[in-house]
């Protein structure tokens, strides 16, 4: 078991240990203090339309169902019948009807959780049973919230409120949500998902990194801009691909900003997506909803990567999000979603589509380039050479506010004294 004193020396004020990304025990500790004290992405309302719907998930490697109960409401519970721990929902989303059913003994549960019928359950006569913890049925997680149609929880019952924990960070929500002419998404198709061989974190820290596009990704949006040029027009994937081969003075100028408990975002005086072409009559819906001055707002707000911290990331202006999955110190579950604007033109949603293939999808040869190079980190830190992951850039006082240089490591530096806090408050 790790101390709080040991937790706290793996973390410096601009470099980390690399235990942080290699250590099992730490991974551990992360999975019943990190992902217990934070709160944690669930799932999207639209998942679960109609009482009974459900979707199974993880928070960090705890099993747990999103289920609509029969008063509409949404509950999250540990997906584990409290009889021998069997998983009770396998399927990864369906519809449960009134209640759930154990596979192994048939204990069924209502969509609360509550148990519904036990077989033979005079057997339980006389035992104590009704005041045993399998008596209250399957347990629900600490806390739910619903923000805008999007589930969170947080384990542990006791902790840190949504609204302190996130604050100003929901901004960039709120515009991905506002992007609708009606304010409203949907969740659209099924999701990509692959996986990596490297810790979760180094995916956390990537997407605030802009010193690496230009280099790690000329083999391939560099390619994809060279053939470009030989079109006779502008190809919706060369538009895609072409911004990542942007100078270093393209993203220094971004900025990039940061607030309380590990979350911030790329991209504050635009970003990759601020350029892309207009869709026909989209602009005129947002004016005719929303008065022109508020759609102008709405549409010039282009974030480039927001990170939700522990582990969710999303960009506003094209509905993309994505969940960095742990499954052990190294190895994670990269779980791409796309939304679909509603009553917005679907032109939006064929290009959010196609940056999820190009850039997202386990075939994307943008996404292996970071592949590449997380493996490569996660082989290599198990070298005795230097045991601190350095992230020092623009790490000096003159370099701090609000918004600052977008090349800046702020952001991994803010993340990670976030870790360092949750990961020493007792659940």
């Amino acid at each position: 078991m790790l101390t709080n004193a040991a937790i706290e020396a793996l973390v410096r004020d601009d470099e980390v240990h690399r235990d942080a990304y290699t250590s099992p025990e730490v991974f551990a500790h992360e999975m019943t203090h990190l992902f217990a004290n934070t709160w944690v992405y669930v799932g999207h309302a639209s998942q679960i339309a109609a009482v009974g719907d459900f979707i199974t998930t993880t928070i960090g490697t705890a099993p747990v169902v999103m289920v609509r109960h029969t008063d509409q409401s949404i509950r999250v519970l540990h997906n584990r019948c409290p009889h021998k721990g069997t998983r009770v929902a396998n399927d990864p989303c369906g519809n449960t009807g009134k209640f759930f059913r154990c596979p192994y003994h048939a204990w069924s549960f209502r969509t609360d959780g509550s148990i519904a019928a036990i077989p033979l359950p005079q057997g339980y006569n006389d035992t104590g049973f009704k005041q045993s913890e399998a008596a209250k049925g399957m347990t629900a997680v600490g806390a739910v919230h619903v923000y805008r149609d999007f589930v969170f929880a947080r384990l542990s019952p006791h902790g840190i409120g949504f609204d302190d924990y996130f604050g100003a960070s929901l901004s960039s929500l709120d515009n991905m949500v506002d992007r609708s002419p009606v304010g409203k998404l949907e969740i659209a198709g099924g999701v990509l998902r692959y996986m990596h061989k490297c810790n979760w974190k180094m995916l956390v820290d990537n997407l605030t990194d802009t010193c690496h596009p230009m280099v790690a990704h000329e083999s391939s949006a560099g390619t994809a801009v060279a053939l470009g040029k030989t079109l006779p027009a502008m190809h919706p994937a060369v538009e895609i691909y072409a911004p990542f081969m942007s100078p270093y003075t393209f993203y220094e100028g971004m900025g990039i900003r940061v607030w309380p408990n590990g979350h911030g975002h790329t991209g504050v005086q635009g970003s990759i997506h601020s350029n892309y072409s207009s869709v026909p009559g989209y602009f005129e819906q947002m004016v005719a909803a929303y008065g022109e001055d508020r759609a102008k707002e709405i549409l010039g707000e282009n974030r480039h990567n927001t990170v939700y911290f522990p582990n969710m990331t999303m960009k506003g202006p094209i509905q993309a999000l994505r969940i960095f999955k742990p499954i052990a110190a190294d190895r994670t579950l990269v779980e791409s979603w796309t939304f679909r604007l509603v009553d917005a033109p679907d032109q939006l949603l064929e290009r959010t589509i196609l940056y999820s293939r190009l850039i997202n999808a386990p075939s994307s040869p943008v996404g292996h380039d970071d592949l590449e190079m997380y493996e490569r980190a996660q082989d290599s830190l198990h070298s005795d050479a230097n045991p601190w992951v350095n992230m020092q850039r623009l790490a000096r006082p003159a370099d701090s506010g609000p918004v600052v240089n977008g090349t800046s490591e702020l952001q991994m530096r803010n993340q990670f004294q976030a870790w360092k806090h949750f990961m020493t408050v007792t659940p």
